[in-house]
């Protein structure tokens, strides 16, 4: 399942690295493509989003 996050704050690759670490080590996450200002993650099933808000949160950005 691909689902697409909307972000707020990002501006330069560090943003993006620091955002697809967190994401990559969520559970059932398959693979991760960051942006600035968008995730897209590809999971077995409905990712867990409140997993993922925590996650790019706690990077310092927020979901739009």
């Amino acid at each position: 399942m691909q689902t697409t996050v909307h972000i707020q704050g990002m501006s330069c690759h560090h943003c993006v690295m620091a955002v697809e670490k967190a994401l990559k080590k969520l559970p059932d996450v398959k693979s991760v493509k960051v942006t600035i200002g968008e995730a897209v993650i590809e999971t077995a099933a409905p990712p867990d989003m409140t997993r993922v808000r925590d996650a790019i949160q706690a990077e310092g950005y927020e979901v739009a």
